[in-house]
Formats: structure tokens, sequence, C-alpha cells
């Protein structure tokens, strides 16, 4: 079995085609979680090709894996990784 590696998948219009800032949260579209990079990458590739005519339109693939270790809990109150003492 192999390692499971979470990745996210999601895009929506941005507020500039230079940038990454979203124009409306509320419009996010959320196509998915997926185990690995090569399942995320074809849901990004068939979302972005779904929306090629719209140069406003951008998806994102996030690897949740890399924020996510469970080796290091997060502390609540810093929302920050915590780590163990050396």
């Amino acid at each position: 079995m192999t390692e499971q590696l979470i990745h996210l998948v999601f895009g929506g219009e941005l507020s500039d085609i230079e940038g990454v800032e979203l124009k409306d949260l509320d419009k996010v579209d959320v196509v998915g979680l997926f185990p690995n990079y090569a399942a995320a990458y074809d849901a990004w590739k068939a979302a972005s090709q779904a929306h090629v005519d719209n140069a406003h339109i951008r998806y994102f693939i996030v690897h949740l894996h890399k924020l996510i270790d469970p080796a290091h809990p997060v502390d609540q109150e810093h929302d920050t990784p915590r780590r163990k003492a050396s």
C-alpha cells in the first residue's frame, strides 16, 4: 500500500490575473481531496480545462500532507505546529 499524501484542489475567479487573490471566497470551487499528487493533478487539469476560456479563473493544488504532521500536534492557542523538545 502506498503512503496517503492528501492534496486539495480548488479554484475560483481571481481579483487580478497577475496575482493569486480570489475575488469572492463564497464562490470558491472546491474540487475535492485526493490521496496523491497524480489524482490531484488529473482533477486540477480537468477543472482548469473546463474554464480555459476565462483567464480570471484559476485552480490550485495544495499539498495538505505537508501541512499536516501527526508527529507534531498543533498548538491550539497559537495555531502553529508544536515541536518536540530536542
